[in-house]
Formats: structure tokens, C-alpha cells, sequence
């Protein structure tokens, strides 16, 4: 067989499709975010507006002087795996600090939030016996991975829907194992789960919650425990799941709960036995982000005028986006083609980066521009977008959104 051949010919037919995904070649500067410098097609310095360092604290100080400073004491990697040798004090610390955050007994680290959450539900379901899986229709594609590779029973329930919820699992009895897996801020989307309702009902049916906070943990609650603490649901939630990858700035990502859900998560997690540990400098730089957002509301605060700053602007241009009580604001395109073209034209003759969001990251006809503003953004970034977007309307004759 000539592999190559076979290779060629289905990612000719994704570029037919409009499904090709080009990466940017960018270097991130330190003190400059969200200005970043290109080495592609296009002008020397970008504005990112699809990043996931949602508040910048990838470029925070405290958390760039903690992750120099174990560098040069600890130096790089962590040596191994948790289990052998890989297991550094700053390890222990930040899940200290992660169990603190979410009010739970203990917490334990992974490689990233996409191992978190493929490893933690693959052991839940494998090793509760009967196990059935209550999975939102948008999980995310990590949570879907792991649930598969349980080979325990899954039922999809209709999206955000309690009730649709409430039916699947009264079709199962009170001695079978069950599981209800949703997020809290749907990242495509950028809706937010009605989490008290779906608490209500798996309480209701004895089932244990996974919650997976990735898009919220940092953005959201008091002390940025996520949408659970902001609704105080904490404490009612089995496992809470987050990423150090996002609002924190960091890389990893973890797991909540009882220190018997935990420690059976570490005993029996493929996903977490066998895996190198992070960098003790990564984990000392995570914890002084956590610790950082626990106190500071200056990140949150700035971050969400800048949202509604953006909304207004788009409103007043027309331009459909989605409207969601979140800090994700998905720009509407609904073609392939067209969403990688107003992609290239922002990024060549704007100098504003967005990446193009299409399948099978979402539905087919519904490709969008995913648009994070932060703190770092400023008002006359915001400006320069939304005239930008509003040019490429009138070029391209796309259909405004009517207030």
C-alpha cells in the first residue's frame, strides 16, 4: 500500500472541504500580550484574540519570576513519573492549593486537562462494576474519549436539559452505579450549564456529578473556584475537574474530590500512572496564578468589561455572534470557506489573529470566529476589530444580525 498516497488524498479532500486547519507561526513576548510577534504571511506584530490564557496570567510577574526561580533551584524536567520518581514537593503544594480552591479533601495532577479528564472517566467507568455514564450531548471531546475507552454504558441527555436528564436516569435503578458528566462553560458555545437543576436531579437519582470547569476555573466565583463556587454548588458536585492550561496560564491539569476518589484515580489511572509528572517549575508557576485569583478580582473585573465592550461593539455593527452569559464570544460565519478566508484577511491586512473554528471541533454550517477579549486587550484593540469585522461584512455581503 502506498501509505503516503492514502494520506494525501483525505487531507486534499479536508482542504476541499475547508476543514484544513494552517497553524500561525507566532512568538508570545513577554510584556506584550496580546501582541505577539509572526513569523508567517502577514505584519511582523499580530493582536491574538482566540487565546485561552484568558487573563493573562501567563505573563504575570509573580507567576513567570515562581517558574524561573524552581527552574534555577530544581532545574527542568520532573524526572520521571509520579510513582517512581517523578513526585517533587510543588507537585503536593498545588494540590493543595487546587483541593483549597474547590473546597474538596484532595486533589491530584495531570499532564493536561484532556488527560484529566480521559483518564479520570475511563477508571470510573472501568472499575465501578455496571457503571452507566450520563453524558451531556456537547461534552467535550476528552470526556467522550474517556468514557469510550471505560467501555462502561453511555446515555447521551439533550443538551443543558434537567428534565431530558431526569428521564434517562429514572430508567435506571437504584443499584446501578451512575455518573452524570457535564461542563460548566461549553467553550464553542459559550453557554453556561443550569447546574443547580442538574445537581438537583442526580442527587435526586444517587448519582455522582463530574464536572468539568476547564473554561471556568479563574473567570468565575469569589475566588475563582469556577461556576460551581459562584453558584455555591461546591460542596454538592463529586468531582470537579479544571486545567492550568487556561485562565491560570500555566500547563497541566487536575481533578477534585474525596481523598478516597482521588487516591483511586491515582491507583488505578492508567493515564496518571504511566505518565511523566509535570515540571516542578510549571507546578510552582500554576500555584502562584491559583493563589494569585483566589485574592485578586482586578484579572476578572477588567476581563469582563472588555467583554461587554466587544458585544456592545458587535451589536452595533450588526455582526451575529452568539449570545451567552460567558467570556467566550463566538463570531457566527456558517461557511467553511468563507471563516477560513475573513480568518486570513484579519490576520494579513489587520494584523489581528483569530483562528477559524469549524468541523468537527463544531456542527457542520455553523463555523464561527471564537473571540476571548482579556484584560490585556484595550479598548482601541477593541475598536480596531470591530471596524475591521465590520469591513469584511460589507466586502464579503454577509448577513447582519438585525437589533
Amino acid at each position: 500500500m502506498d501509505f503516503d498516497k492514502a494520506f494525501t488524498e483525505q487531507l486534499d479532500r479536508l482542504k476541499a472541504d475547508g476543514n484544513y486547519r494552517v497553524f500561525a507561526d507566532l512568538e508570545r513576548v513577554l510584556g506584550t500580550f496580546p501582541r505577539v510577534k509572526n513569523h508567517g504571511p502577514g505584519p511582523d506584530e499580530v493582536t491574538v484574540w482566540c487565546s485561552n490564557d484568558y487573563l493573562g496570567m501567563g505573563q504575570h510577574p509573580d507567576v513567570v519570576g515562581a517558574m524561573v526561580e524552581v527552574t534555577e533551584t530544581c532545574g527542568t524536567g520532573a524526572g520521571g513519573t509520579r510513582n517512581i520518581s517523578g513526585t517533587a514537593h510543588h507537585h503536593v503544594a498545588l494540590e493543595r492549593e487546587l483541593a483549597d480552591l474547590h473546597g474538596k479533601e484532595d486533589a491530584l495532577l495531570f499532564s493536561s486537562g484532556y488527560v484529566s479528564n480521559w483518564a479520570a472517566l475511563s477508571t470510573l467507568g472501568s472499575r465501578l462494576p455496571g457503571a452507566v455514564i450520563f453524558s451531556d450531548a456537547l461534552n467535550h471531546a476528552s470526556m467522550i474519549e474517556g468514557m469510550r475507552h471505560s467501555r462502561a454504558e453511555r446515555v447521551i441527555w439533550k443538551h443543558n436539559d434537567p428534565e431530558d436528564l431526569d428521564r434517562a436516569l429514572s430508567l435506571y435503578g437504584p443499584d446501578v452505579p451512575k455518573i452524570v458528566a457535564f461542563e460548566s462553560v461549553y467553550s464553542m458555545d459559550g453557554d453556561i450549564a443550569p447546574m443547580r437543576e442538574i445537581v438537583e436531579v442526580a442527587e435526586k437519582h444517587g448519582a455522582m456529578t463530574y464536572l468539568d470547569e476547564v473554561h471556568a476555573v479563574g473567570m468565575y466565583g469569589p475566588r475563582g473556584g469556577g461556576v460551581a463556587e459562584r453558584e455555591g454548588l461546591m460542596d454538592r458536585i463529586t468531582l470537579i475537574e479544571g486545567t492550568l492550561g487556561k485562565a491560570y496560564g500555566c500547563f497541566g491539569g487536575y481533578v477534585t474530590g474525596s481523598r478516597a476518589l482521588c487516591d483511586f484515580i491515582r491507583s488505578f489511572a492508567s493515564g496518571f500512572i504511566f505518565t511523566t509528572a509535570i515540571p516542578p517549575a510549571v507546578a510552582a508557576a500554576a500555584a502562584t496564578a491559583v493563589r494569585h485569583l483566589k485574592t485578586s478580582q482586578i484579572e476578572r473585573m477588567r476581563q469582563q468589561r472588555q467583554v461587554a465592550r466587544l458585544r456592545e461593539g458587535l451589536d452595533r455593527m450588526g455582526i451575529p455572534h452568539l449570545p451567552n452569559p460567558s467570556h467566550i464570544i463566538p463570531v457566527m460565519i456558517g461557511d467553511p470557506v468563507k471563516c477560513r478566508m475573513i480568518a486570513d484577511v484579519l490576520m494579513l491586512d489587520h494584523g489581528i489573529y483569530v483562528q477559524p473554528i469549524n468541523y468537527p471541533t463544531v456542527p457542520k454550517g455553523t463555523e464561527r470566529l471564537r473571540f476571548t477579549p482579556g484584560p490585556c486587550h484595550s479598548d482601541a484593540d477593541i475598536d480596531q476589530l470591530v471596524m475591521a469585522l465590520n469591513s469584511l461584512w460589507k466586502q464579503c455581503a454577509l448577513a447582519r444580525q438585525v437589533a
